[in-house]
């Protein structure tokens, strides 16, 4: 694994993780309760980065790191185009203290943003854009036929009941993963104040546990110290009293031995 396969791979997870770090997105200067222009941010930040991870693989000279970049990059580029629609749906929500005009640029900027992210180099040649809203045929193709018999009208695009519902269902799975993800950054916020917490504790407990350290050391250098002295003393008392029992058997073999020389003598 190369160098540059690892730095892209912990930047990716690094931006991954990067809407939990409440200090960064305090530090981004948007509003909390304008949820799009926080997304857009967010949208925003990638797409640059993007472009300096193709202007690098560009520059690679190993052919394997740039395909693996080149692939990290078109990874990325269809995660910012499932949050087109999200913006889309952002943009038309009314923020107080917002004008008219900021409203409406919304619009344009959200509009602009798949052609941001498909301009981005990937690696891969670049298709040519279709021209009549997409649907004009190659003059080399022109075997190719239509079901619909050339009638390309609004009812033929309408949504049936199914789509439909299928649609609804998305969203609400969306709404709903967006919610979890709300309560996991909530929890992240709150296991981040209780680590810190812990931390201011523990720095307070240190010196407490310094003391108490000092202290035991103290009181085991006393025991030695009077394990020590206790030892002399029964030592000393242990030979006094040897002396002691000396004398007084000294004292009774002269008394045995002046009755028997009396015994004798007589």
């Amino acid at each position: 694994m190369s160098v540059i396969e690892i730095l892209t791979r912990v930047e990716a997870i690094c931006q991954k993780y990067d809407r939990y770090d409440v200090e960064k997105q305090k530090d981004l200067n948007v509003s909390g309760d304008d949820a799009f222009a926080r997304l857009y941010a967010s949208v925003d930040a990638d797409i640059e980065a993007l472009l300096q991870k193709a202007e690098i693989a560009s520059k690679e000279k190993n052919r394997a790191s740039a395909v693996a970049v080149n692939a990290e990059i078109r990874r990325t580029k269809a995660r910012l185009l499932e949050e087109v629609p999200k913006l889309q749906r952002l943009a038309v929500k009314k923020v107080k203290g917002l004008s008219t005009q900021e409203f409406a640029a919304r619009n344009d900027l959200v509009l602009a943003l798949p052609d941001r992210i498909q301009d981005i180099p990937d690696g891969t040649p670049a298709a040519p854009k279709q021209t009549g809203g997409g649907w004009a045929a190659s003059a080399s193709r022109t075997e190719i036929k239509f079901d619909s018999e050339g009638r390309l009208d609004n009812e033929f695009f309408q949504q049936s009941e199914e789509s439909s519902q299928f649609r609804q269902e998305f969203e609400m799975r969306k709404i709903k993963q967006d919610q979890g993800l709300d309560m996991i950054s909530d929890g992240l916020d709150t296991l981040k104040n209780m680590a810190q917490d812990m931390n201011e504790e523990f720095d307070r407990q240190v010196p407490l546990m310094d003391e108490i350290d000092s202290k035991v050391d103290k009181a085991s250098a006393d025991l030695k110290n009077t394990n020590v002295r206790l030892k002399d003393t029964v030592h000393q008392l242990r030979s006094s009293r040897n002396f002691c029992i000396d004398i007084i058997l000294l004292c009774i073999i002269l008394g045995i031995a002046a009755y028997l020389y009396n015994v004798l003598k007589k």
